[in-house]
């Protein structure tokens, strides 16, 4: 886990504004799959969410 946590610290700014998108997009997909029924595996949805926490949370901290 401390990896993971080092990963996100070193990248800037942009690239986390970038990966913010993605993650967005991703969440949109998800939904529309849950939505058709063609999505096995809700849980993904919670975890999505929640690394989109994580880099809103790092993009605010690296603004202060």
């Amino acid at each position: 886990m401390a990896e993971k946590s080092t990963k996100k610290e070193s990248l800037t700014i942009e690239a986390l504004e970038s990966e913010l998108v993605d993650l967005k997009k991703e969440q949109m997909n998800q939904r529309f799959q849950l939505a058709a029924g063609q999505l096995p595996k809700t849980h993904v949805l919670r975890k999505t969410r929640r690394k989109i926490a994580r880099v809103k949370t790092k993009l605010n901290a690296s603004k202060k």
